[in-house]
């Protein structure tokens, strides 16, 4: 007699560009199942409902009851809250990053996770990048790190710093390959479109003596989301948007001199934010720690916010 796994009831909140992006993924897999939605204008709701056949609410709580994990979509300000409701309910969480605008709102979710034995995942979809995942196959130790990630301005995100909104990709990536104590930050940044820091360099300085040099803006003509890793071993580009990696190695020829080669990196095809989410239903079904955990994202949550505590700011008139 064959088994049949019950499926993962999932409730989206949030219907905006990322929750819609969210609900294309789950609708996709085969062991979970779409129920419940939540927004607070109902016309997104009413329309994903038609699509993926599930109840809409305007008020997340509704779902409460009727999930099993949820997906958090909502801006940034009110992640605490809603992953809050859910946690103690009992719900396992998948929360877009950051995980909270603040320190004690990020411990607060992540004690009440562990209390309860809860899933608590965080978005960090570059994590999932094809790109990202064959870098841990050649990288070693890393000495100078150059990161540029450039977008064009929506209004989207502008509830929070270019360094919320789009530096923290990097900052986790950064710090999950150096892993080294910080040991010294300085940053500038510029408002310029928004009443936030649109534009931002940062050069942080590790342990180890890694420097890195991390640029994110929302105010450039076109996209870039490039990472560039040096090292005694080599060399590593990784394209994010284009999903490619560059690696060169170094050894010597046969005359005893030293020679650079191409390092064959084999990078996988999967779109990276369905890897996210068939990753956190894993570890919903096995109960296992999330390869994103809440632990994680407030590490570069903290670092995000000294950089802004000590970012030099200048007025753009």
């Amino acid at each position: 007699m064959t088994m049949h796994r019950k499926k993962i009831k999932i409730g989206v909140v949030g219907i905006g560009h990322l929750g819609n992006y969210h609900l294309q993924k789950y609708a996709q897999l085969e062991n979970c199942e779409i129920v419940a939605i939540a927004d607070t204008l109902m016309e997104k709701t009413r329309k994903a409902a038609d699509i993926y056949h599930c109840a809409s609410f305007s008020d997340h709580r509704n779902l409460i009851g009727q999930v099993d994990a949820v997906s958090i979509a909502v801006p940034t300000g009110e992640h605490y809250h809603v992953a809050k409701d859910f946690l103690t309910a009992g719900v396992d969480v998948l929360i877009e990053k950051p995980i909270c605008t603040t320190l004690a709102e990020a411990d607060e979710l992540i004690e009440l996770a562990g209390k309860k034995n809860l899933i608590l995942q965080v978005g960090f979809v570059e994590r999932f990048n094809p790109a990202i995942m064959a870098l841990e196959k050649v990288i070693e130790k890393p000495m100078f790190i150059e990161s540029h990630r450039l977008h064009p301005f929506f209004e989207r995100g502008t509830d929070v710093d270019v360094i919320l909104d789009l530096m923290i990709h990097d900052l986790d990536i950064i710090m999950k390959f150096v892993d080294s104590p910080l040991a010294s930050v300085e940053a500038v940044g510029i408002p310029v479109l928004s009443s936030k820091i649109d534009i931002s360099n940062v050069r942080l300085s590790f342990a180890t003596g890694c420097v890195a040099n991390v640029t994110a803006s929302r105010i450039s003509a076109k996209t870039m989301q490039k990472i560039r890793f040096f090292g005694i071993e080599g060399y590593h580009s990784v394209d994010c948007q284009k999903r490619e990696i560059l690696s060169l190695g170094k050894r010597k020829n046969s005359a005893g001199q030293i020679e650079i080669y191409q390092n064959n990196v084999e990078v996988g095809s999967h779109d990276p934010l369905e890897e996210e989410i068939r990753s956190f239903l894993t570890a919903v079904i096995n109960r296992s720690r999330p390869l994103v955990s809440g632990e994680d994202a407030r590490k570069s949550l903290a670092l995000a916010i000294d950089i802004i505590r000590k970012m030099k700011t200048a007025e753009v008139i």
